[in-house]
Order: structure tokens, then sequence, then C-alpha cells
């Protein structure tokens, strides 16, 4: 089985609070972005006891044992101990620590594909509670439909925006930014505007209403990524901000027959096309 994991942007984030548990509790939109890693899950020739995972394209920081299509697995084979060894592969085209959540995609792909290969006849609510149990993120991949997320963005609500056909620039300045030194600087708060009620407005109004609370706390130490931001907009994005906790920053350009090639650095990675 073949699948292509995608990746996902934050229209807005919000910090609202710390938890009782450690955790922060956020207000973001995940919106599904066709920047898709390929992922392949066969069962494991005879003889193979254990499932095993090949990685190309991209490099994944890490031991390959503790890769997350692998772990998985892993959950799945606890609760159901005939599913047979499989063997994966992984070509990794979006980029890591980028705020895209690739590897997250990769999780809940593997889960639904297990599901699907092996006929577990597991329910979506089922789906995303595996999901969780692997990443904050992993459960929106399981619908990978346009959510609102609270909490520690596992929980969702359905949210009536639809930006497909709209083209978007994502640039990755090849930064890796670490979860925990996003959160570092941030004082949580209730955004001014509610997400859901600034996201019911024309996309034209975003850029005074729609917020990502780690752009600030990331600017003293990544000056670029205001840069990319600003260029974006000098471009003629309707709206541009940081994704997730960076630091991939993306434009929207609606209306546009494809988004924009600007003359980035070498070294950034760009994608372009339409949502």
């Amino acid at each position: 089985m073949l699948i292509f994991p995608n990746a996902k942007l934050n229209l807005g984030l919000y910090v609202t609070a710390k938890r009782p548990d450690g955790y922060h509790a956020l207000e973001t939109v995940f919106l599904p972005l066709p920047w898709a890693d390929a992922l392949e899950v066969l069962p494991a020739p005879k003889g193979q006891a254990a499932p095993s995972l090949t990685l190309t394209g991209r490099p994944i920081p890490g031991d390959v044992a503790t890769n997350l299509c692998l772990k998985a697995y892993e959950l799945l084979k606890a609760d159901f101990p005939q599913l047979p060894a499989v063997q994966m592969q992984l070509h990794k085209i979006v980029p890591t620590g980028a705020g895209l959540g690739g590897g997250s995609a990769d999780a809940a792909f593997a889960l639904r594909a297990l599901n699907d290969l092996f006929a577990l006849h597991l329910t979506v609510a089922q789906l995303e509670s595996y999901a969780r149990r692997l990443g904050a993120d992993c459960a929106f991949f399981i619908e990978n439909q346009p959510r609102l997320a609270l909490e520690r963005g596992d929980i969702f609500e359905p949210i009536g925006v639809d930006l497909r056909g709209t083209a978007c620039v994502v640039v990755y300045p090849g930064l890796h930014i670490s979860t925990a030194q996003a959160f570092a600087g941030i004082v949580p708060q209730a955004p001014a505007v509610p997400l859901r009620e600034a996201l019911a407005q024309p996309l034209a109004t975003w850029r005074d209403t729609v917020f990502n609370d780690f752009e600030k706390s990331l600017a003293p130490t990544y000056p670029v990524l205001a840069d990319i931001k600003q260029q974006l907009y000098a471009a003629g994005a309707a709206y541009a901000s940081l994704s997730g906790s960076g630091s991939a920053v993306y434009g929207l350009f609606p209306g546009a027959a494809e988004a924009p090639a600007l003359p980035w650095p070498g070294e950034y990675l760009v994608w372009r096309g339409q949502l």
C-alpha cells in the first residue's frame, strides 16, 4: 500500500493557558497542505518476525527505531497480537522542525494504512485515540479536514474554512526550531478576537486579526522569519504567517492563477501550489 502523508498549515495559533498536566492549551486551525511524503506499507516477507522501516529523502533526526511510523505499528500490535510484521519505506519530502506536522502525518497515515491493510475495522474515533498517544497533532491527520483545534491541539471542532484553489507559498529557511524553545518565550493569554470569529471574515482582514503567538516569541532569535513574512506581503500575499512553532512561513494569494516564484536563497526549501 502506497500512501502520501500530507503536511498542514496553522491558521492562527494562540497559546491560551498552561494546563495542570504541564502542557499548554492552544487555539488554532489546522488546514491540510498538499506537500507530502511517500509511505509504503507492505506485509513483511515470510520469516521476518519484526517490523522494519527504511528511510530515504530528507534526513530525519534520531534513531530509526524511534520513528513514529514504527511506534504506530507497536501501538496497534499491543492490542492486536495477530498483526503480522510489516516492512515500511518512508521517503521524506516535508522538512522536519518546520511547524508543518510532517512527522505527525507520517504516524497517522501509518495507523490508517495498517488499519486498512489488515482489516482491523477501527473507527475514526479509535484511530484518533491511538494517534493522540503518538503526538499532540497526530489525530488531526486521521480525518485530514480543516478543524479548529483546542486544548493540546487534539480536540477538534468543524470549521467552515475553505481555501481550496488558493495559491500558496511555503518557505522553509532551514531552521529546526524545537517545541521547547518556541514555548519558552510564551505568556499564555486568550486572543483579542476568537479565532473562529476572525476566520469567518474575508481573508483580506486576517492580516490584522489572525496571529501566531510564536512569531513574537521567536522574533528576537530568528529575525529571518519576519523577513520572509514581509517578502511574502511585498509579493502580494493577502495573508502571511508562521506555521505552528516554525520555522516555515507561508503566504496566501487568493485569486492568483499560481503562487509567485520569488528569488529565495538557495538553502531555502520552497513549496508552491494550490491549497
